[in-house]
């Protein structure tokens, strides 16, 4: 390991709510400059053990709270970010390479996704009457339901959004009323234990929550340990299916990506500000967002016009320093991944696929690429790229449209332009996807909405009440009058 540089922070992880240091560090470099920039606490088999067993502890403590004891954990939560506005955009800069804006932008999300949490622990019902008197036989019951914590809860968040979609687990366990153990991304570490920061200034029961970098190899008892009722997990397609093979017993909520298409009909008008949306669904972040745009399919009737101004206004954009307010794609988050796409851009290449713009790459600087003519047999194709590439192309039907659509294997969101309500509401009839997005890119999101997709995209639902409810469990009173 090398030496500790000058100016880095160590931070502690957290167990059982107590921040601690550990004989073994993670190094997190600064994704743009390569530089180190800070060190986390690793977590060893002993630790998650301690954090599983408080969690279990803490169950009956957590599923006690009243409405107002958790409202006011998650607006003390929401207080403290606002706080840390700068702080925390600084971080995911560094920590994942994430453009200036992008950050400031899931900072805010942040503090929504908290908001939202705060605000549906005393707006959700808490159950309903259940009219059983159906039959002769039940004549003289009357049923009441209504929703309890599952139990403790395992948590597994993505480096891209290391703080938003690490919010969107533990915001909605707070509302729910259920301890956690959660493992955040090791390459982008930092934010969840930012979050860890803040929560453990809060009245939450001892133990209810464990923030825990930690090796792939120690953290498999998150998925298979019996004593946790729910793993909730976002990340590749190929990794989440596994988990659910080996979670046993419990519920298993999936989030797992796309190859997201836009798909935009005759009657759209070709403007700077399509233009414009269509490259920041496709080009932020570098593209490391589950539903950029990766497909955008075109009717006949406007395609060359699209395809031109397109073109044009991709060459004026290069991967630059995401420390810059004027910067949309920054570096992607490790070279081995900016490797896999350029071969998989090549290989598409070779096979035929015409370049319109970019495929070069510099270390992890991959220039926003657009290709057409894509076999749609090739990995850049039916495959997430979860990098700077976009693949362009035409149709003649709005059936045929959708049904290019739907031929992939992932169905997380789609986005559909046209100004007729028949082709929206067929759209909405027809499409494999878990969110039909009109007149807009498949990237659309809001926090409360839900969010999930269907096929090889996952299960379930995320979007804060959606989440609460998956982490709580119906229960029924009957009582003969």
């Amino acid at each position: 390991m090398a030496d500790k540089a000058v100016n880095v922070i160590d931070y502690p992880l957290y167990v059982a709510g107590k921040a601690v240091k550990t004989e073994q560090w993670l190094e997190v470099e600064h994704k743009y400059t390569h530089e180190l920039y800070a060190r986390v606490a690793l977590a060893n088999e002993q630790t998650i053990e301690k954090a599983i067993q408080s969690a279990v502890k803490a169950e009956k403590e957590m599923a006690a709270l009243e409405p107002f004891q958790k409202q006011k954990i998650l607006l003390h939560c929401v207080k403290r970010f606002n706080e840390m506005r700068t702080e925390l955009t600084e971080i995911l800069i560094a920590e994942g390479g994430k453009p200036s804006k992008a950050a400031a932008a899931e900072v805010e999300r942040l503090i929504n996704t908290f908001q939202i949490a705060a605000d549906a622990v005393t707006q959700l019902d808490d159950g309903r009457m259940i009219p059983l008197a159906v039959t002769a036989a039940a004549s003289g019951y009357q049923g009441m339901m209504k929703y309890a914590p599952i139990g403790a809860v395992s948590l597994i968040s993505p480096f891209n959004f290391p703080l938003n979609l690490t919010a969107h687990k533990i915001a909605p366990a707070i509302a729910a009323g259920c301890p956690f153990v959660l493992k955040p991304a090791s390459l982008t570490p930092i934010s969840a234990l930012k979050i860890a920061e803040v929560l453990a200034e809060t009245d939450l029961p001892k133990g209810a929550f464990s923030i825990l970098p930690c090796p792939r190899e120690h953290a498999d008892v998150l998925v298979t340990d019996d004593r946790f009722k729910l793993l909730s997990f976002t990340g590749s397609d190929v990794v989440g299916w596994d988990m659910k093979a080996r979670a046993g017993r419990k519920k298993v909520i999936l989030e797992l990506g796309g190859n997201a298409a836009v798909m935009i009909d005759a009657d759209t008008e070709i403007n700077d500000v399509l233009v414009n949306r269509l490259i920041g669904g496709a080009y932020n972040h570098a593209g490391q967002v589950c539903i950029s745009v990766q497909r955008i399919l075109v009717h006949a009737d406007i395609y060359a016009e699209l395809k031109k101004k397109l073109v044009a206004q991709l060459k004026k954009i290069k991967a630059a320093d995401p420390r810059l307010d004027s910067t949309l794609v920054g570096p992607m988050i490790k070279e081995s991944e900016a490797l896999r796409l350029k071969k998989w851009v090549d290989k598409a290449v070779k096979k035929g696929a015409k370049l319109l713009v970019g495929g070069e790459l510099n270390g992890v600087m991959f220039e926003p690429t657009l290709l057409e003519n894509v076999d749609d047999s090739l990995e850049v194709y039916k495959d997430e790229v979860f990098g700077p590439v976009a693949i362009i192309e035409k149709y003649e039907s709005f059936e045929q449209g959708i049904e290019r659509i739907n031929s992939s294997r992932f169905g997380l969101q789609a986005g559909v332009y046209t100004q007729n309500l028949n082709k929206m509401l067929y759209a909405w009839d027809h499409l494999h996807v878990g969110g039909v997005i009109i007149n807009d890119i498949p990237s659309f999101r809001v926090d409360n909405m839900p969010y999930g997709g269907v096929k090889d995209s996952g299960l379930g639902r995320e979007g804060v009440q959606y989440a609460i409810r998956d982490m709580q469990e119906q229960r029924i009173l009957a009582i003969k009058r």
